[in-house]
């Protein structure tokens, strides 16, 4: 069992958070009132099915996405979650957060051809079709 990942699923369960822990074929479930107490209650688990510190990895899983889980995790220990948030799918979340970051490719070749046409003017060139 010490390469086999110990897997924690969260699933919300109206105000609570149903916790599923499996490490090998073991398996054991848990709620809590929060994710924050959720993931405690995890733990817990996890240290009595894997007492091994040293030969234990935990994979943590909101509905199976380990990528949703974190930014809840995040969000819930350090601010709060909007309501529902979960029942958008992950891909638009994901899409969500990563439209802000993506580069405006309009203002980059516009960027482009001003240089283009700067080095132009300096080599004698004519620009825009005068010439």
């Amino acid at each position: 069992m010490a390469n086999t990942p110990v897997t924690v699923n969260y699933e919300p369960a109206g105000e609570d958070w149903k916790v599923v822990v499996t490490a090998g074929e073991k398996e054991r479930t848990a709620e809590a009132s929060g994710l924050v107490a959720a993931r405690d209650r995890a733990e817990e688990i996890v240290e009595e099915l894997v007492p091994q510190a040293d030969r234990r990895t935990v994979v943590h899983l909101l509905e199976g996405n380990a990528f949703d889980f974190t930014a809840a995790y995040l969000q819930a220990r350090h601010g709060e979650l909007p309501a529902g948030w979960w029942e958008e799918p992950a891909a638009d979340r994901r899409e969500a957060a990563t439209e802000s970051t993506e580069p405006d490719t309009e203002k980059a070749d516009e960027a482009d051809e001003a240089v283009l046409a700067d080095e132009a003017v300096q080599e004698g060139e004519p620009v825009g079709g005068r010439g």
